[in-house]
């Protein structure tokens, strides 16, 4: 039994019943797990609780049944089944032994009884009760947890023999019913990704604006059609048709389209895209490079404010990383795009990819409890700069140390090879087209098309990592005993840099848009000189720069810290959107304990 599993009286009367249904005939082969129903009781909690509670029941009914009958493809995901245990145990083990490849260990004991000649059913007379996670960081580590399986599972010999064994339509069923589900995320998510960059491409070589004049092929029509058809698939719309029609069978199809309406007022489109968000990072890096772990959500009933820097923590590589760079792709391509002048064609093909910009890096913090409470925001802040500031190093642990956070997010790097790190060098090589592009749109260039413009601008990020470089080094040295010393330092290099911008501005024909420009320009490039020195990590520290690279690392969250916490604190100066937020997204006696603890925190001060 599941630790968070219940039971009923009156299901426990009907086992006897559900033990009979291993002697009833149930195909050509004896059935070796009976599959029961479950019933989600945490739904009521908030809305994160009832989407996820939503969803989970379209799969333990709706899902389940289908896979057990026509599809049989129905394995064991960790539900409350009965086993056949003189078949499993005579038939290697009902467990797995390696916590790697086997981490949904689960499933493994489906697969195994699958392909052992065994038959898997599912009946729907008898149900438990199952806890759901209720917070958003609880769900999320679970959907981590998922995708991390699902990516192990892709790579195990297992899934290779069922699609070897499976007849053709049973083989896609499978697929399309475990792995193929997260591909398909996967392939979603990167077509936004490769759509931009192609578009990015055309505007910065003045392709686009070509195209656009000739007749054939004016606006693009095709593209901007596909975009727009996809924009249903980002939106998480289509998550919710399962749990539409499971409500609809079960209380009614009114009730379904009541509930479903409610849940988009209650913002399940910003929940499943940010999901959607979650599965692509985690089994995207299983696949590059393995070392997927067991990750413990806790299954808490309680419902808490969570700091900025544990949300931090959490978002920052799988979420906030991925949303920044697309909103710089959507600035870029609004500042050279041949749509820029157009705001109605620039809204209609980009529309769908600002919405999941603004998902990946807010949801956290509008499904946070008391996320915009001024006090609050405060101490998140005060807290996040403390953990931002200690200096890591052994037995630190990462939530009380920037660094030593930052030296366990590229723990999955030891785990791959040769060719995993050579791929990650290979994807991180898309950042300097925003530099190759920008550079000759600037108007110091005057137009110059010479290959010596972009030569220059690599001089310019080498004068600035030196600076950097300088600094650090200037810090370690002066700081404790010399700081008079250090200041001056610091001084010469400010005048220096003031100095060096004035004569460009008289001199130069630099304009302020140029500075902007440049920034888009040089800023993801040192994001991926950032990648590749932590894909080369041994090579790097060979040659003595990772403290270097660690203080430029430093530099970029910092900047990422500030650009996530701004908008929040914005908003928190409002008391009415604590009070929306609270209304909106949790249940009215929840509401009503936050109401009371604010009035008791308010008469200890």
């Amino acid at each position: 039994i599941d630790m968070n599993q219940d039971n009923y009286l009156e299901e426990a009367f009907k086992m006897r019943n559900l033990l009979e249904e291993f002697h009833e005939d149930h195909g050509v082969k004896p059935p070796t797990i009976l599959g029961v129903r479950e019933h989600i009781f945490t739904g009521s909690v908030s809305s994160l609780a009832w989407f996820m509670s939503n969803q989970e029941s379209s799969f333990v009914t709706i899902g389940q049944r289908v896979l057990a009958n026509p599809l049989k493809v129905r394995f064991h995901y960790g539900h409350p089944d009965v086993f056949d245990r003189l078949f499993h145990i005579t038939r290697g083990g009902i467990s797995k032994a390696s916590r790697g490849i086997n981490l949904s260990e689960d499933i493994f004991a489906g697969f195994n009884s699958t392909l052992r000649r065994g038959n898997v059913t599912h009946h729907e007379y008898l149900q438990v009760g199952k806890g759901r996670d209720v917070g958003l960081n609880q769900i999320s580590l679970f959907e981590a947890k998922i995708a991390n399986g699902n990516g192990e599972q892709m790579l195990s010999r297992d899934m290779y023999r069922l699609g070897h064994r499976f007849d053709f339509f049973r083989m896609l069923s499978c697929f399309f019913t475990t792995v193929g589900f997260y591909s398909s995320s996967l392939i979603t998510v990167l077509t936004v990704y490769v759509f931009l960059y192609g578009r990015i491409y055309l505007a910065v070589s003045g392709l686009e604006s070509l195209l656009v004049r000739q007749a054939s092929l004016q606006h693009n029509s095709p593209l901007q059609a596909a975009m727009a058809s996809q924009s249903f698939v980002q939106l998480g719309l289509l998550m919710a048709l399962p749990m539409v029609m499971e409500i609809g069978l079960e209380r009614g199809f009114r009730t379904a389209l009541s509930d479903f309406i409610v849940m988009q007022l209650q913002l399940a489109s910003v929940f499943f895209t940010f999901s959607l968000g979650t599965k692509v990072h985690y089994f995207g890096r299983t696949i590059l490079h393995g070392g997927a772990k067991y990750r413990p959500t806790g299954r808490g009933f309680v419902v808490f404010h969570e700091k900025f820097a544990e949300n931090y923590r959490l978002y920052s590589r799988s979420h906030f990383i991925k949303g920044l760079e697309l909103m710089v792709l959507l600035l870029v391509y609004n500042a050279y795009g041949a749509h820029s002048k157009n705001t109605a064609a620039y809204l209609l093909i980009t529309f769908s990819m600002w919405f999941l910009v603004g998902t990946w890096l807010f949801a956290p913090f509008l499904f946070n409890p008391s996320g915009f409470e001024w006090q609050k925001i405060v101490d998140d802040w005060d807290d996040w700069k403390k953990w931002m500031d200690n200096v890591g190093g052994i037995g630190v642990p990462s939530v009380k140390s920037w660094e030593s956070w930052w030296e366990d997010e590229q723990e999955h790097l030891d785990y791959s090879g040769a060719r995993g790190r050579l791929l990650e060098v290979f994807l991180s090589l898309r950042f300097f087209l925003y530099q190759y592009g920008i550079v000759y749109r600037l108007h110091i260039t005057r137009h110059n098309k010479s290959i010596l413009v972009y030569a220059l601008s690599w001089l310019v990020i080498l004068a600035v990592l030196l600076v950097l470089k300088i600094v650090s080094m200037g810090r370690k040295r002066f700081s404790a005993d010399f700081q008079l010393m250090f200041r001056l330092l610091k001084g010469l290099l400010f005048i220096g840099y003031m100095s060096v911008l004035i004569i460009l501005f008289v001199v130069g024909n630099l304009s302020v848009t140029d500075l902007f420009a440049s920034l888009l320009a040089f800023m993801p490039t040192g994001w991926a000189l950032l990648q590749i020195a932590q894909a080369s990590k041994p090579l790097v520290k060979k040659i003595g720069m990772w403290d270097s690279v660690r203080a430029l690392a430093r530099g970029y969250e910092y900047i990422m810290g500030v650009i996530l916490f701004a908008p929040v604190a914005m908003l928190a100066w409002f008391p009415f959107v604590s009070e929306f937020q609270t209304r909106l997204l949790f249940n009215q006696a929840f509401s009503r304990g936050l109401q009371i603890s604010r009035i008791l925190a308010g008469r200890k001060k």
